[in-house]
């Protein structure tokens, strides 16, 4: 099981506290996760990408192992521990503003 932070505007609307845990077909990919986590939780569409072009959005950035993972590229396999569930994959709302 794949362990997922979302940020709280997100939890709020998934209805969800903490992390939640989603299962991704091998090998984990972050598009397999969000897929699974798409799946799980269908308010979720279109918040984390796009709906259409399935790109990240620009004010969404993913990390794990203290690693941007937010530009590789989303068929790339997830770090290791991620998938063995030892690190959580971290989905952030960016803070943008002037």
């Amino acid at each position: 099981m794949i362990r997922v932070l979302l940020p709280a505007h997100l939890r709020t609307l998934a209805q969800v506290q903490g992390e939640v845990t989603v299962q991704a077909r091998a090998p984990a990919t972050l598009a397999g996760v969000l897929d699974a986590l798409e799946s799980r939780y269908p308010m979720l569409r279109g918040t984390i990408r796009d709906g259409l072009t399935q790109a990240r959005r620009p004010l969404i950035r993913i990390f794990a192992c203290e690693r941007d993972l937010s530009h590789d590229s989303m068929q790339q396999p997830l770090p290791q521990e991620v998938v063995d569930g030892r690190e959580p994959l971290l989905i952030v709302g960016a803070i943008a503003g002037g």
